[in-house]
């Protein structure tokens, strides 16, 4: 059972989810909120394994929310989907630096917000190539934050190789063909490269290597051509 808490100022909004996920087998609402400091206290109370949060909110935003919760030791496990209007949200960089596992366009197709909750709940991103190509060419065209990004001197060519290629948007499988090792050691050298940098969840690593200069972010016209 996979335990979801909603935050959405909108009433109207959280009740279209909620409507839609208790309708799901192996999906359980724990709670709502109607802002980001009510959600922060109300994951600290429940403790579920996702969070829907909305990005915009009056007082305490989504984004602020969303790095409350993953600075707390004991919601370590717990994965934030950042909810958006626009599918490159100006926004959505800065939710992701704050420790969001992904986002969703709110009106994404059911299907696709069951299986993105899906995803993330089991430790993945929620970042398909091609949005994470786009979204980290429109909003990380600009010089990386060297003083607060992690060194990546920790890891080995292969894992840095596979951080690189993960920051290009890469599946696992992309990742195996591109360097002819199998999907089950691309998947190995990612773990152990999130794990010497402490990054959450692939969502991180993939902001750690732009900020980190591995990988440098293309310009916006760069961006709009990328498929």
């Amino acid at each position: 059972m996979i335990r979801v808490v909603l935050v959405d100022d909108q009433a109207l909004m959280r009740a279209g989810f909620r409507a839609l996920l208790d309708a799901e087998d192996g999906i359980e609402v724990v709670g709502e909120a109607a802002g980001g400091d009510e959600g922060v206290r109300l994951v600290r109370e429940r403790v579920p394994d996702v969070v829907l949060m909305d990005v915009q909110m009056p007082g305490v935003s989504g984004i602020e929310a969303t790095r409350r919760i993953a600075q707390d030791p004991a919601l370590a496990h717990v994965r934030v989907v950042m909810l958006t209007n626009y599918g490159l949200d100006e926004y959505v960089f800065d939710a992701l630096r704050a420790g969001a596992s992904g986002f969703l366009l709110k009106d994404s197709e059911p299907e696709d917000l069951l299986t993105g909750i899906a995803v993330v709940a089991r430790g993945d991103a929620l970042l398909s190539p091609s949005v994470t190509r786009r979204l980290i060419g429109a909003f990380v065209a600009r010089p990386p934050d060297r003083t607060t990004a992690p060194g990546l001197e920790c890891l080995t060519p292969r894992e840095r190789e596979v951080t690189a290629l993960a920051a290009r948007g890469l599946t696992n499988e992309e990742i195996a063909a591109h360097m002819v090792i199998s999907p089950f050691t691309a998947k190995t050298h990612i773990s152990r490269a999130m794990t010497k940098l402490g990054a959450r969840d692939r969502a991180q690593l993939v902001v750690f290597a732009y900020e980190s200069g591995l990988v440098a972010a293309r310009t916006p016209d760069a961006a709009r051509g990328a498929t």
